[in-house]
């Protein structure tokens, strides 16, 4: 089983730019949703919360700025990068689409190639691991480049899966994932997997990390899932 793909919504009502960001996206390997409006855009992710989201400023009805205002405001996507695009070019607007809390802002007409370079700078910042970064937590280091993984400079042996559950708990130290959020994040959200899967490579991941001794660093939280440290 492949890795699910980093999941990026695009929300433009223009179709011809639309299209060209999907286009671009999909060539950069990333899965793709689209929206023309805000409405369209909140409900998209109520199905399923994308990676980073590419949010035009002027919509039909909702605006981008408000939208931007309601998904900081959720706990499920607060954290989700916005990048706000708009034809905007006073250094006001910048502001008032950074301090609503877009985690970046770029002003039409843009290079499609600097724009890849900033979804990608986003991304490196909070999903690290899904574009070959390196990571570090304790003992533990995940190399995700050379898909290597050592504890206390010993090599460890992951399949496919663990590595992928431990890229995600190390991307995010500390937080509880529920194990429909690990099912979404990992397997992808158009396959169908029971979730006590999960547990079953929890326990894999598990096993691997102490094979060498030393203290179990992932913690099961009864009735809600599992988190790093």
């Amino acid at each position: 089983m492949s890795a699910p793909k980093l999941h990026v919504l695009v929300v433009e009502d223009e179709p011809a730019q639309r299209e060209v960001l999907v286009y671009n996206l999909e060539s950069e390997g990333f899965a793709v949703d689209k929206a023309a409006t805000g409405d369209e855009a909140l409900a998209l992710v109520d199905e399923a919360t994308p990676d980073l989201i590419l949010l035009d400023w002027m919509l039909p009805g909702v605006s981008g700025i408000e939208i931007c205002r309601q998904l900081k405001m959720r706990p499920a996507t607060r954290n989700v990068p916005v990048i706000m695009m708009s034809a905007r070019t006073e250094a006001v607007d910048r502001v008032r689409g950074l301090e609503t809390g877009a985690d970046d802002y770029v002003v039409k007409p843009y290079s499609v190639v600097e724009l890849m370079a900033r979804i990608r700078t986003q991304l490196r910042r909070t999903r690290p691991a899904a574009i070959g970064e390196r990571l570090e937590f304790g003992d533990i280091t995940l190399d995700a480049e050379t898909h290597k993984v050592y504890r206390d400079g010993k090599e460890l042996k992951l399949g496919p899966t663990e590595f992928r559950l431990l890229s995600t708990f190390m991307e995010k130290p500390g937080r509880v994932f529920s194990r429909d959020q690990l099912l979404d994040r990992i397997w992808g959200r158009d396959i169908y997997v029971d979730t006590r899967t999960v547990d079953v490579h929890i326990g894999r991941l598990r096993k691997a990390l102490l094979r060498y001794g030393g203290e179990d660093p992932l913690r099961t939280v009864r009735g809600t899932g599992y988190a790093l440290g």
